[in-house]
């Protein structure tokens, strides 16, 4: 019994180390937002000027604005393009099955520094002046391989008499693509997209290597100003950090609603 008590209090306690070890420097980055002053280490009075400054700081607005614009636009390529793909490998030959996979797997397995100098060396090969549309193809390039590896799997539990029924009962191939297919897919394609939104908007070392000047995601930016203290970046982090907790609330929340108003529904 001494034995299961003291395992059940070290796991307790190295699990609210590990919560302190990830949560207390985004607690202490919030924290510190609010200062008064520019200290990050003395609290000398609450204010919400660095809110204010970071709305004025042109710089910085449009690192935001980059950042959301290339994400969009790179997960909503890479998940169409991610897809087609995976949907089209799963009716291919092993062989090219498995080359393709292989292929598609080492952007991810590569460090990302590799990956980021091997697109730089591409770009000054081809003579291409690096800026925002060399940003806007690298984050789709690796985030491409991310889609895929989510919905290659809900391919395999899919039914391939699916689709050829659709095609027996009049459908186009299109048709039974986004009728048919797409549909038992979507899970893998919507997890996929996150997945792609994420690695992108949070990317540093690939977009340093391909962006240019003027022009700067989050990530670049805040590199940028690490040499002088600028709380600002606590005023964003601390934005950041409120959007991604209600979204995760609003899509934890949602099911459970759904799945509630189904059972009302059906005991009604």
């Amino acid at each position: 019994m001494k034995k299961k008590s003291s395992k059940k209090i070290f796991s307790k306690v190295y699990l609210a180390a590990v919560m302190a070890f990830f949560y207390l420097p985004i607690v202490y980055v919030v924290f510190f937002s609010f200062n008064e002053s520019r200290s990050l280490t003395n609290f000398t009075g609450f204010s919400l000027q660095w809110y204010q400054k970071m709305f004025e700081t042109r710089a910085m607005m449009e690192s935001i604005y980059y950042s959301v614009l290339i994400a969009v636009i790179a997960t909503v390529v890479s998940t169409i393009a991610g897809t087609i793909v995976a949907i089209g490998l799963s009716k291919s030959s092993p062989l090219i099955k498995q080359i393709v996979t292989q292929v598609n797997n080492l952007p991810m397995l590569n460090p990302d520094i590799v990956t980021a100098i091997g697109l730089m060396l591409l770009f000054s090969t081809l003579n291409i002046r690096t800026g925002f549309w060399t940003l806007l193809l690298a984050h789709i390039i690796f985030c491409i391989p991310y889609v895929m590896l989510s919905v290659m799997p809900k391919l395999r539990q899919l039914d391939e008499n699916l689709a050829e029924a659709a095609l027996d009962l009049g459908c186009t191939p299109f048709e039974a693509l986004y009728k048919v297919i797409i549909p038992q897919i979507k899970e893998g394609i919507v997890s996929g997209a996150l997945v792609a939104f994420t690695m992108s908007f949070d990317d540093f070392v690939i977009s340093y290597f391909t962006t240019g000047p003027g022009i700067n995601n989050i990530s670049t930016y805040v590199y940028a100003t690490t040499k002088r203290i600028n709380p600002s970046v606590n005023a964003l982090s601390t934005i950041i950090v409120l959007a991604i907790t209600i979204v995760l609330i609003f899509s934890n929340v949602m099911p459970m609603l759904k799945a509630r108003r189904k059972n009302d529904e059906k005991t009604a």
